[in-house]
């Protein structure tokens, strides 16, 4: 997989009043070495954490993610890299 680019973003629990007092978090988004950059950049793109699994649609990375556990994450890809 190769690094794409760092998300930051701030805790839902952050309130507008509190701009200065909250931490700020980055994921690191990567895609498959498998994607064809010549189509345009037309995949998914994951991001890891401990606890789950982050997946996003790499034509609109702004847009809504998925996020799943590792063990549900490892069953697609068993499934998904059988063919």
């Amino acid at each position: 997989m190769s690094t794409v680019e760092l998300h930051w973003f701030k805790s839902s629990y952050s309130s507008s009043a509190e701009v200065d007092d909250c931490v700020e978090a980055a994921l690191t988004w990567s895609k498959s070495s498998y994607s064809d950059s010549s189509n345009g950049h037309d995949c998914l793109e994951v991001a890891p954490t401990p606890s789950t699994i982050h997946i996003r649609d790499s034509k609109n990375t702004e847009g809504p993610c998925l996020t799943v556990a590792p063990a549900a994450w490892a069953d697609f890809v068993t499934f998904a890299s059988r063919g």
